[in-house]
């Protein structure tokens, strides 16, 4: 039944009668404010058609290890089209989902994605500090303002989405009204742990402010969280409708249980599924093989995992959705 229901999906994304040149791709840079530091990220989109076939896609090298297959700066297709924001993991950056981005805007959704300030692979400032939790939501809530304020004419606000992973996870469940408890949440720091987070637990030097909330998501696709929500009393203001990503086995600080008791603690059933034999960075972009020689902890799937036949499984999935739940 499963595998059916994969192939009618995937039907039903080849039907669409969206574009099937790539996707328009430009970066993007949301400007310091009063909340925080520049963002930089990129914005992946419907590219117009016309200008689309005049011009054949050509690859775009970013560093030696990421190229992508986009039409840089094509001019959007004309329309409104649904907005779906991505957050990354830890020390991860706006790339790490290149793949959905990219099917999204092909599915005829204009994606944006910024690396978190502090918290991303060129800048582990914050990394282990708890005020990153705080500042992740806001940088979201940054990002979409930005896109509002600057594509007023090609975006539905209306209609807006988020898509996260790990930390992004979390990110996605604090928009959506999640409260965290970061004491209980640090169970796993060791008695005399000296990582900040760990010590600020610990003497109670937890963050006053609560995160940001963010009532224009509409709808979120969450893979594997890091949670510090341990029961439904934190999780019963999530309203929006989720579908929830879990790996079989964790990993990097991410337990199957602890992702079990969000699906547990969440007010409505969300849309859960657990990929066999799957590993945290499972939910990670297919790395290239140049990638895959230099990162293979996070490129290298255990035990026979298919990666790209996951992704794509996965992409169909976040598609169909985010276009039931969006539209």
């Amino acid at each position: 039944m499963q595998l059916l229901r994969f192939a009618a999906l995937v039907a039903l994304f080849c039907l669409s009668g969206m574009p099937a040149h790539a996707a328009g791709f430009t970066f993007l840079q949301v400007p310091a404010d009063a909340d925080g530091p520049a963002l930089r990220g990129a914005v992946w989109y419907p590219c117009d058609a016309a200008a689309a076939a005049a011009a054949s896609p050509a690859p775009l090298a970013l560093g030696p290890l990421i190229t992508l297959q986009v039409a840089k700066d094509c001019p959007i297709q004309s329309g409104k089209w649904p907005l779906i924001v991505i957050s990354h993991g830890a020390g991860g950056s706006f790339l790490g989902h290149r793949d959905t981005a990219a099917a999204l805007a092909d599915a005829g959704f204009v994606v944006a994605a910024i690396s978190h300030s502090g918290d991303n692979f060129e800048d582990m400032s914050r990394h282990r500090d708890l005020s990153v939790f705080i500042s992740r939501p806001m940088d979201m809530k940054r990002l979409v303002d930005y896109l509002l304020r600057v594509w007023p004419e090609r975006i539905a606000p209306a209609q807006i989405g988020f898509f996260g992973f790990s930390r992004g996870g979390y990110t996605g469940l604090v928009l959506a009204g999640a409260v965290p408890d970061f004491r209980s949440g640090l169970t796993w720091c060791e008695k005399n742990s000296t990582v900040p987070m760990c010590v600020q637990a610990r003497r109670n030097e937890l963050p006053v402010a609560p995160p940001v909330r963010d009532e224009r998501i509409k709808a979120a696709v969450i893979a594997d969280p890091l949670s510090f929500f341990n029961d439904a009393q934190v999780l019963k203001d999530v309203k929006i409708p989720i579908q929830l990503w879990a790996s079989e086995r964790g990993g990097d600080g991410v337990m199957p249980a602890r992702v079990e008791a969000v699906r547990r603690g969440l007010p409505s059933p969300p849309d859960f599924r657990v990929p066999a034999d799957s590993a945290h960075f499972a939910f990670l972009a297919p790395c290239s093989e140049a990638m895959a020689k230099v990162l293979p902890e996070i490129c290298n799937d255990a035990g026979g995992f298919d990666r790209v036949a996951f992704h794509e499984k996965l992409n169909a999935e976040a598609i169909a959705f985010f276009r039931q739940q969006l539209r």
